[in-house]
């Protein structure tokens, strides 16, 4: 049997660029010279350098994912860690817990009459 860090598919960040502008109403802008990524004007997730990107996750998601990926996620240092935003470590990470993450960052900032089904 493949040991599990085989038969990992990771994200470029083109890949994860792409994936999050798939979303419905995804928009791409620049937060103090970081890009981000928007549902309607809300921000879900930003890109601030090459090692990861950053979701924006309730508490309770974030314990979860930090429970589950603890290798590919950490919570952002300060008051916007402890509100949930997240480092995602794309690089490294399984592409459908990538996609798990940013669709579930992406349902948080979006309208409900938007809202994805569940994964």
């Amino acid at each position: 049997m493949a040991a599990r860090h085989d038969i990992i598919a990771a994200m470029t960040d083109e890949d994860l660029v792409s994936f999050a502008l798939g979303l419905p109403e995804t928009t791409e802008g620049s937060h103090f010279a970081t890009r981000d990524f928007r549902v309607r004007g809300k921000i879900f997730m930003t890109l601030p350098g090459p090692d990861f990107c950053v979701v924006k996750l309730t508490a309770d998601q974030q314990q979860m994912a930090l429970a589950t990926m603890q290798n590919h996620v950490a919570a952002v240092p300060g008051g916007w860690g402890l509100k949930g935003s997240t480092r995602l470590f794309h690089h490294a990470a399984d592409s459908d817990e990538i996609r798990t993450l940013v669709r579930r960052a992406w349902r948080n900032a979006a309208p409900r009459s938007l809202a994805l089904p569940e994964d």
